[in-house]
């Protein structure tokens, strides 16, 4: 992306985001409550991902898990561990607007292929490892073709063709069918998994 349109998407970032957070600030209030209530805190969950160019930072999101450890203190099953309520806050999305802070604070875009997990950068081919030439998004286009439903290979392709084609006018497409998609419900989870499973490499 030239360094031009690259100000005008960062632009368009900041000042949706903002509009966001002020007009969903009451529902975002009223989440954090309801998890505080019905899990505890921490009300977010924060974790290092990776950003542009592989750099970490920390992504928040709204916590939909308890923390619960079978006896040996390691952590249940996500399908154990998730909530109603947070299966809730999953399938509508509602879980990622604090990434909207991370927005803001130019970490992250409303459109990019999504920041997954720091230990993945060592398991990605060379040509998987450039959906890291732009800033992680809260959407992209792999989440309007199929999102969690898809292969992590199919996945990575698609974040690579938006690599290759990104354009404002093509994150606009993005942002109104990922408005239609989490109407739809559609792809939030792998086939016979809570969330997505683990990428273990060139093998996927």
């Amino acid at each position: 992306m030239k360094t031009n349109s690259f100000r005008q998407k960062r632009i368009m970032d900041l000042v949706l985001a903002l509009i966001l957070l002020i007009l969903l600030c009451p529902l975002l209030l009223e989440i954090g409550f309801l998890i505080r209530i019905l899990l505890g805190s921490p009300v977010l969950f924060s974790q290092r991902r990776p950003g542009r160019y592989g750099r970490p930072f920390t992504l928040h999101k709204f916590r939909t898990m308890r923390d619960a450890r079978d006896a040996r203190g390691k952590p249940l099953p996500d399908e154990r561990r998730l909530t109603s309520f947070g299966r809730v806050l999953r399938h509508l999305s509602l879980d990622e607007l604090p990434a909207l802070f991370n927005v803001i604070r130019g970490e992250m875009s409303l459109v990019g292929p999504r920041p997954l997990l720091m230990q993945y950068l060592s398991r990605y081919t060379p040509e998987q490892m450039r959906r890291h030439e732009a800033l992680p998004g809260l959407t992209g286009w792999a989440q309007v073709n199929g999102r969690n439903a898809l292969s992590w290979g199919e996945k990575f392709a698609l974040d690579v063709w938006y690599i290759d084609h990104r354009s404002l006018w093509l994150d606009v497409k993005i942002m109104a069918l990922t408005i239609w998609k989490i109407l739809k419900r559609e792809g939030i989870n792998q086939p016979g998994q809570a969330t997505a499973e683990e990428f273990l490499g060139e093998r996927e």
